[in-house]
């Protein structure tokens, strides 16, 4: 006899107490039994806070809650819609209705005792399989997940070494963005329930990825010591299309073909140069219609590019930088972020200080 305190619970909800009494009987050996009179005290139990049973054996006809009423709240909770329940069956009950309606089998009255025993066992191991299954797929997917991570923020340190930065223009970009994101949720504003939506946690791993199409740029013009020249500058644009066509390969070769992390990647890779009044690049989007993961790369890329000294120019103070970024409003950025920016210059400004 197996140790019933860590056995399965099976709950036994019938009206009968013959019934719940005798399916007891036949089960105690196995099990854990819990039982009630009727759908509604069911409910009760189960919300109550203690762990779910593994299965439940439910009459069809009960007063104050049927169990066709009791199985159709079940079916609507996530907390209780993945716990099978066998369906305890008179005559005149329809046992095909019942397994249409998600019931994973049923028992009829009278009871014999071995088909109950047989009817239980094969659907607590079958919802141990699932459940173990679940739980390897769900360890495969962090694992791949955190591997993609790893992968895609040493493709951004090696990127940035080659443009002669010192990894830290990935970390301040993403800190800027969260930077922005946290003062857009915390003060309501109207991108609030957006961002929200958009799991901004991945919008911040997502910008380490914004200059992914540099690695497609030859050293002659990304490590140039001065303006670009007009061909020059062509070229580097082709930075964002490129960037959009390694994400489109990672998208293929992942299992999760709607990455909400590799979706973010592609908008910020792709669109971080476009202007809210059309006229940047590579496709002259305005507005709405630049994803708003770009609108905040493109804000948070531009002030670490103003204030921080490159091959090509030295830095402007955090005053200049502000300032050049609020003209820009409504023209190259988005209103409400260049307003967000002005409102936390000095979250940037203690950003850019630690993070040299």
């Amino acid at each position: 006899m197996p140790d019933l305190r860590k056995a399965p619970a099976v709950l036994v909800v019938d009206d009968v107490d013959m019934n719940r009494l005798i399916l007891e009987e036949i089960l105690k050996d196995d099990y854990r039994i819990l039982t009630a009179e009727n759908g509604k005290t069911a409910l009760e139990a189960l919300k109550s806070g203690a762990a779910p049973p593994k299965i439940i054996l439910l009459d069809v006809m009960m007063p104050e809650m049927s169990g066709r009423e009791m199985f159709e709240i079940m079916k609507a909770d996530d907390s209780f819609k993945r716990i099978p329940v066998i369906f305890i069956t008179a005559e005149e009950d329809s046992e095909s209705e019942l397994l249409a309606a998600g019931a994973v089998d049923f028992i009829s009255k009278p009871f014999k005792p071995e088909i109950v025993k047989l009817r239980v066992k094969n659907q607590i191991e079958l919802k141990n399989y699932s459940d173990s299954l679940e739980i390897m797929v769900a360890e495969k997917t962090a694992e791949a997940t955190s591997t993609l991570d790893n992968t895609l923020q040493a493709i951004a340190n090696i990127i940035e070494y080659r443009n002669l930065e010192s990894g830290s223009h990935v970390k301040r970009t993403q800190f800027f963005c969260q930077a922005l994101i946290d003062f857009l949720l915390e003060s309501g504003s109207a991108y609030a329930e957006t961002l929200t939506a958009m799991q901004p946690d991945i919008i911040v791993k997502a910008m380490a990825l914004h200059d992914v199409g540099k690695i497609g740029i030859p050293d002659r013009i990304l490590l140039k010591p001065g303006r670009l020249d007009p061909d020059e500058y062509e070229i580097m644009k082709t930075h964002t299309t490129v960037g959009k066509n390694i994400i489109e390969e990672m998208m293929k070769a992942v299992m999760d073909k709607d990455s909400i992390y590799l979706r973010h990647c592609y908008d910020i890779a792709y669109s971080h140069h476009e202007r809210y009044d059309g006229k940047g690049y590579p496709r002259g989007l305005a507005g709405a219609d630049i994803p708003l993961a770009a609108r905040l790369a493109s804000l948070s890329d531009v002030y670490d590019a103003l204030v921080c000294a490159r091959v090509y120019k030295s830095a402007m103070s955090y005053e200049e930088a502000v300032q050049i970024i609020a003209e820009g409003r409504g023209s190259q950025f988005d209103p409400v972020l260049t307003d967000t920016v002005v409102q936390i210059q000095d979250r940037f400004r203690a950003i850019s200080q630690q993070y040299k």
